[in-house]
């Protein structure tokens, strides 16, 4: 391996919108991300759904259409 062309590899702290904080390692030194395994519903079995635009009403807006 050559010298001095990799990046530091160090310790780093990923933290969720959560709250929830994850200590690992990498070559950044902070990580934030909006979902971690402890609020992402299909880890935590809620049955929440993480929408965005209203996607979930509009399909049940044509689903229903359909229904009837």
């Amino acid at each position: 391996m050559q010298k001095e062309i990799h990046p530091n590899y160090g310790q780093a702290v990923i933290t969720c919108a959560c709250g929830n904080v994850i200590e690992t390692r990498s070559t950044k030194k902070s990580i934030n991300v909006d979902i971690c395994a402890n609020c992402h519903p299909f880890f935590t079995g809620d049955k929440k759904f993480v929408d965005t635009a209203g996607r979930i009403e509009r399909f049940k807006k044509r689903y229903d259409k359909v229904k009837k």
